[in-house]
């Protein structure tokens, strides 16, 4: 039994409302459910929120401990890369997360940018679960890559099915690979922001943008069922691109 969250983005508030409406009971900072779930997050972790270091503890702490599992998103990638010492854009909400490092100590930074570079380290792209009947990615994954691991799996797991190209906001032009996925394997995802939680030919979006003023959601498998809390953002329309009614 799986509750799988949405892209959290720093919105740690949100996130600790959200365990508890789940279920979850607090211990000594840990959350554990009487039931024995599991809780998976989909990546993007931090950036553009107000509290992406509260979320990294919180999710390393929890994966570590056995109580979680983590899939990386393309924010995630970019985060353990400049950690790595790469040659990476501050932007695109990174800066908000390079902000909150900077009001810390170096030791905690350090402590902070060890645990997350293990927890990224460990991390497949995509988790399969249930005896094949659930797969956890970032942004999707085609049927045929599922078990799969070589660079295109980590592009479309970070990405999704991304053509190269960008529309004239400057967005990455992206195939909607849920419409034509037919598996038997539910894929549960985010990335691309809905305004509802958007089920697809066995397929579910929950990235309803939490940090763009929408909500904070999770499916708890395998009931199928949405679990979600309001966010305390400003609601930014414009970042809901995708028709979630399709």
């Amino acid at each position: 039994m799986y509750d799988i969250i949405g892209d959290i983005h720093g919105c740690y508030d949100e996130l600790l409302q959200l365990l508890e409406r789940l279920g979850y009971e607090e211990d000594n900072g840990d959350y554990r459910h009487p039931e024995g779930r599991i809780l998976v997050f989909v990546g993007d972790l931090t950036d553009r929120g107000p509290k992406s270091l509260y979320t990294l503890k919180l999710v390393t702490r929890l994966v570590a401990k056995k109580l979680a599992l983590y899939v990386p998103g393309n924010h995630c990638d970019k985060l353990y890369r400049l950690f790595l010492g790469r040659n990476v854009q501050v932007t695109h909400g990174l800066e908000t997360t390079v902000a909150e490092l900077s009001k810390v100590s170096a030791h905690t930074k350090d402590e902070i940018k060890k645990a997350f570079i293990a927890l990224v380290e460990k991390a497949p792209y995509h988790l399969i679960l249930d005896n094949g009947r659930l797969v956890v990615s970032h942004a999707g994954i085609r049927e045929k890559y599922i078990g799969q691991s070589h660079k295109k799996v980590k592009t479309f797991c970070l990405y999704g099915d991304i053509t190269g190209e960008k529309d004239q906001d400057g967005f990455p032009i992206r195939r909607d690979w849920a419409q034509v996925y037919t598996g038997e394997a539910w894929i549960v995802y985010g990335h691309t922001p809905v305004k509802q939680p958007r089920f697809v030919n066995r397929t579910v979006n929950i990235d309803t943008g939490c940090v763009f003023g929408g909500k904070l959601s999770a499916l708890s498998y395998p009931e199928l069922t949405i679990e979600q809390v309001p966010s305390s953002m400003p609601y930014i329309a414009e970042k809901f691109r995708l028709d979630e009614s399709t």
